[in-house]
């Protein structure tokens, strides 16, 4: 499953080398401020944007964007694959999929 629309909110995410669509839901990023005991999406953005956030943030990011897209997957398999550009990547597309969560369209 390729082929993700930045437009849409989507961030491409590669699995053992399998493309996966990533977006982030509103009920997603709920769930994530109860996750990662944030107490407000804002702090989350602000953990991100200031370089302060952990793996287990950007975990829980990852997992809450690529359900969001269709994956079945759960937080432990996230663990025993390859993402693409590694732990760097990751990252990457977490932060990613938070910006395009919170843009604002034109």
């Amino acid at each position: 499953m390729s082929g993700a629309n930045p437009h849409a909110g989507e961030v491409e995410v590669v699995l053992d080398g399998q493309p996966w669509r990533a977006r982030l839901t509103l009920g997603a990023l709920a769930g994530l401020e109860a996750d990662l005991g944030a107490e407000s999406m804002i702090a989350l953005i602000e953990r991100f944007e200031g370089g302060g956030f952990s793996t287990r943030d950007v975990l829980a990011v990852l997992v809450a964007g690529l359900r969001g897209g269709g994956w079945q997957g759960q937080a432990a398999d996230l663990v025993t694959v390859e993402i693409g550009g590694g732990p760097l990547g990751a990252a990457r597309a977490a932060a990613e999929l938070i910006a395009r969560a919170f843009r604002i369209a034109a």
